[in-house]
């Protein structure tokens, strides 16, 4: 089975989803094959691939999961859409044993076939994302270099923690990431070494910069890479890659 990597924080406008997305196409262009799973309601992962949402969300139906994907840009890199149907939301979300079951069984049945899983969660540590997180190997936090960067932190390391425990350690710390960084500004630094301190080696040394490049990138149903492929936005997304690949 391949890495599973679930990029959740409980706070929005981190670059959760930027990061998600542009991880996958970096790993996809590494020569990994890649699936990114759109588990978040707003569905901007799949916008942000050019995909329309679905009208029902694939890992909730009768039919395989494998008919769901499909194909992006990138020849390396499929999509599996997600869906703002408000009662797939709360399906996906239930703790409903035999839900979550088929769920997993869902879930079990793609991973195989990807040397990379990349889950894309809501901002929040509710249902949802622990479903996500139950199902994935490792766990990685997108943090913006702003005053309340710590903030929320300590809730979502403890249910994280929780997951662990439930799936005997399946799951992982996968790192740390500093999201929206100017190392211009004072706070920036200084959240950069409070976090570091604090977390150690957990942090990638990758940094994601503020570029006007990763906001614009979406809107044209584009990766950073094939939008502005020289920006600082797709450096700092290919170094994250190697360090990723590295941490195997």
């Amino acid at each position: 089975m391949g890495r599973i990597l679930c990029v959740v924080n409980q706070k929005g406008g981190v670059g959760k989803t930027t990061t998600a997305v542009n991880l996958a196409a970096s790993l996809a262009i590494a020569n990994q094959s890649c699936l990114l799973m759109d588990m978040d309601p707003q569905c901007n992962a799949t916008t942000s691939l050019g995909q329309s949402p679905t009208a029902g969300h694939a890992l909730v139906s009768d039919r395989s999961v494998s008919e769901s994907i499909v194909v992006t840009k990138l020849p390396k890199l499929a999509l599996l859409p997600g869906s703002r149907s408000f009662q797939d939301v709360d399906l996906l979300a239930t703790s409903d044993d035999q839900q979550a079951v088929r769920v997993r069984k869902h879930l079990d049945s793609v991973f195989e076939s990807y040397d990379f899983v990349l889950i894309d969660c809501p901002p929040s540590v509710g249902e949802l994302t622990q479903t996500a997180l139950a199902a994935s190997t490792e766990v990685l936090i997108p943090i913006q270099c702003e005053y309340f960067a710590m903030e929320g932190l300590t809730q979502l390391i403890k249910t994280i923690k929780k997951v662990i425990v439930a799936t005997d350690g399946r799951l992982t710390f996968g790192g740390i990431l500093l999201t929206m960084y100017d190392p211009s500004l004072e706070l920036t630094r200084e959240v950069d070494q409070e976090v570091r301190e604090f977390f150690g080696d957990i942090v990638f040394e990758s940094v994601v910069p503020r570029d006007v490049s990763l906001s614009e990138a979406p809107s044209h149903g584009e990766t950073v890479f094939q939008y502005a492929p020289r920006s600082r936005g797709a450096y700092a997304y290919t170094q994250l890659c190697m360090e990723v690949l590295q941490r195997d």
